[in-house]
């Protein structure tokens, strides 16, 4: 993986990690707890692309700074006090972050393995969201994907982002930086305006 991309995917997983032990402290469970949460939510989606498209193994049994930033995000959840009193916003603004480095990175390696465009774009939301499924099965909520939100929407929208400009040519370092603003703030507007799905109940 080249090393703008490589750094990339490591931004988004301590995200996600981050909103995976936050989740999990909002539960009261403990620091053990907490670690297995931010785990599954930062590699569940890249493991699952991965399996799918073929790559063995996934990455994160070959690098260890995928469970080294889980860790950290850990101890940084379990001791910032501060975001305790604003759980849902900060579970929310990781999230959308982690949702837009990912599916970047799910569109990107789907294409280095030579899937067409529409191939890659489903990589792309399944790498954004699969990790978020797992996060909230485990706190025995109903992941987002399912109940009335803009989530695997605006990873949907920013899929599509990336493979415009990656089509205009533009360089990666230029892609990736865009298609998490749009796709985070998608995610966040929708939240903030208590935005739907056209035909679901508000």
């Amino acid at each position: 993986m080249p090393n703008f991309l490589y750094f990339s995917d490591l931004i988004g997983v301590f995200f996600f990690a981050i909103s995976g032990a936050i989740a999990g402290r909002k539960n009261e469970m403990d620091i053990f707890g907490m670690f297995m949460l931010a785990l599954v939510t930062c590699i569940g989606g890249g493991t699952l692309r991965s399996l799918l498209i073929g790559v063995a193994p996934p990455p994160v049994l070959v690098d260890p700074a995928y469970v080294t930033l889980a860790a950290a995000a850990t101890v940084v959840s379990f001791f910032a006090e501060p975001l305790w009193e604003r759980w849902q916003r900060a579970i929310s603004v990781f999230d959308a972050v982690g949702l837009g480095v990912f599916v970047c990175i799910g569109v990107q390696v789907a294409q280095q393995q030579g899937l067409s465009d529409w191939a890659s774009l489903g990589m792309g939301v399944v790498t954004a969201t699969f990790g978020g499924v797992l996060r909230d099965l485990f706190r025995a909520e109903v992941p987002l994907i399912f109940r009335k939100e803009i989530y695997a929407t605006a990873a949907l929208l920013g899929g599509l982002v990336y493979l415009g400009i990656h089509n205009l040519g533009l360089p990666t370092s230029v892609n990736i930086p865009i298609t998490t603003v749009v796709t985070a703030g998608v995610r966040l507007a929708a939240i903030r305006f208590g935005l739907r799905l056209p035909g679901q109940s508000l």
